[in-house]
């Protein structure tokens, strides 16, 4: 016996237990505020927030929002202006028209970005209680106040204009 063939590569849209899902035959037009993690994979025009929580944009999803989120992963289309409180995953497929502001970035090989990038510090609570050295890698090694880095390196061959 041979296993079904899997057309789609990219990892599965979490459908984790608390997050919520907006399937691909529901149209949203207006506001939408989530207080647990969110997977979108229809149409949405208007805004998303999900401040605390992760949004996911399935490979289906045609977005014409502002997106603000703790964590964002786009497999689908997002027109607008996203920002992100910690890391923002833009895969292979995705296509995101629109400026990102986000203390962390992956672009996918492949993917379509077209918009301007502004790299936040966030100060991360640390995950062992009274370790101050507990932080991210990056907070390892501090920018020199001289010499400001106006720009981001994108690395993985996505489309950045």
């Amino acid at each position: 016996m041979s296993s079904p063939i899997r057309t789609f590569d990219a990892e599965p849209a979490p459908r984790s237990v608390g997050a919520a899902t907006l399937g691909k035959n529901v149209t949203v037009k207006g506001q939408i505020f989530s207080r647990e993690d969110l997977v979108v994979d229809g149409e949405v025009e208007g805004t998303i927030e999900c401040q605390e929580h992760k949004l996911t944009i399935g490979p289906n999803a045609r977005v014409q929002a502002g997106l603000k989120a703790r964590d964002i992963v786009i497999f689908g289309s997002i027109q607008g202006n996203v920002e992100v409180l910690d890391k923002i995953d833009i895969k292979k497929e995705a296509k995101l028209v629109g400026d990102i502001k986000t203390a962390r970035i992956m672009i996918e090989d492949g993917a379509y970005f077209k918009g301007s990038i502004d790299i936040t510090k966030t100060v991360a609570p640390s995950r062992a209680s009274g370790s101050p050295a507990a932080g991210t890698a990056s907070a390892a090694a501090p920018a020199s106040p001289a010499s400001p880095a106006p720009y981001a390196t994108v690395a993985g061959g996505g489309s950045a204009s």
